[in-house]
């Protein structure tokens, strides 16, 4: 299938070609319209939990005739059909159900933003491609669950458990730094001097994102009707735009990316669920810089089985510089709706594979 080829399960991978790279920024066709029956309620639901940051959320444009939006990408290019019925209007699927929560900090003051089938709203993520791809694969119920907000670093707001306090030698001052670790306050400190807390921690979004989550797997019946078991079936992460911009927090991205991604399971009693994450569209791997190379290059390896063997088959990255449209993830890609279309199919069919072959 088109995406398949801009899976990275190793580093080694060789370059995409012109050819790829244009391919890349269609649309997987071979998608069925979603079938109109309810799911089969016997079965236990499949939850897929997305977090990250402001990538993760709503942030592609729907309306309009000009290039960029949805409607312009499926009733004027004649992409992703599978979205529109013989009439015109946005399908929905019977079977995949789109929840979304928010709040800032930790745990409490939940916003539920979202509870209904996966249809066409306002403005669209990467749950689109993502309930399609596993809408279609899945025979089980689907709940998308996305528990996210914008502006949060993986190397503070978001730090998991397990990640300790480290010293660096910022580049801008040349001083050494102490950066906190989970639970610590503030972000850092200079080496030497007394820390002062500051009315945040870190892992402090962490601790509440996956608060907000539990809060709708405890209501189950609320948010998915007639269900009344579930299964976390995987993790989808979209994520790094705030980390670059910390040389510290950059550096430690994928000693991070491994711990949360063992405290994601751990969290949700899911010690085989599987994990997908996305690289920022704008970085090149050809040509990285700066410390969107960390980043870049962390997300790369925890898919590579020679540097994270623990981690094989059931871990995946999805490169999305060819499926980017343009923009970069500080201005959401221009809220250009293919952008989030054509990663959310890609990150979609990743989990699809490795769920099969699991199998």
């Amino acid at each position: 299938m088109l995406f398949t080829i801009l899976l990275l399960i190793s580093h080694s991978m060789t370059a995409y070609s012109q050819e790829t790279a244009k391919r890349a920024k269609g649309v997987n066709d071979l998608l069925p319209d979603p079938d109109p029956r309810p799911a089969e309620m016997t079965k236990p639901v499949k939850v897929f939990i997305l977090m990250g940051q402001s990538n993760m959320l709503e942030m592609g444009k729907v309306a309009g005739d000009t290039d960029g939006t949805l409607e312009h990408a499926v009733k004027q290019e004649g992409l992703y059909p599978f979205l529109i019925d013989d009439a015109g209007k946005w399908n929905t699927h019977a079977d995949v159900r789109n929840v979304a929560v928010m709040g800032s900090g930790g745990p409490g003051k939940t916003q539920f933003r979202i509870n209904a089938w996966l249809t066409v709203g306002n403005k669209i993520g990467v749950e689109q491609g993502i309930g399609h791809q596993l809408g279609n694969a899945l025979d089980e119920p689907v709940l998308l669950l996305k528990s996210a907000i914008g502006n949060r670093s993986l190397g503070w707001d978001l730090l998991p458990p397990g990640s300790s306090s480290y010293e660096f030698v910022d580049p801008k001052d040349g001083k050494t730094y102490i950066y906190a670790g989970y639970g610590q306050s503030p972000d850092r400190w200079e080496k030497g001097t007394e820390p002062k807390a500051i009315n945040w921690k870190a892992g402090l979004q962490l601790d509440g994102d996956i608060a907000r989550a539990k809060e709708v797997l405890n209501d189950l019946g609320k948010y998915y009707p007639g269900a009344n078991e579930y299964e976390i079936a995987g993790f989808f992460w979209w994520q790094g735009d705030k980390d670059r911009y910390n040389a510290g927090h950059a550096s430690r991205y994928e000693q991070n990316l491994v711990n949360l991604i063992a405290t994601l399971r751990k969290e949700f009693n899911a010690p085989q669920a599987k994990f997908v994450c996305a690289t920022l569209g704008q970085t090149d791997r050809d040509n990285p810089t700066g410390n969107e190379k960390y980043l870049l290059e962390a997300k790369l390896a925890i898919s590579d089985p020679q540097k994270h063997p623990e981690l094989q088959g059931t871990v995946a990255t999805v490169y999305t510089h060819p499926l980017s449209m343009g923009s970069s993830s500080n201005a959401h890609y221009g809220n250009n709706a293919k952008t989030y279309m054509n990663v959310g199919l890609a990150m979609g069919e990743a989990m699809v594979k490795l769920l099969k072959e699991q199998k």
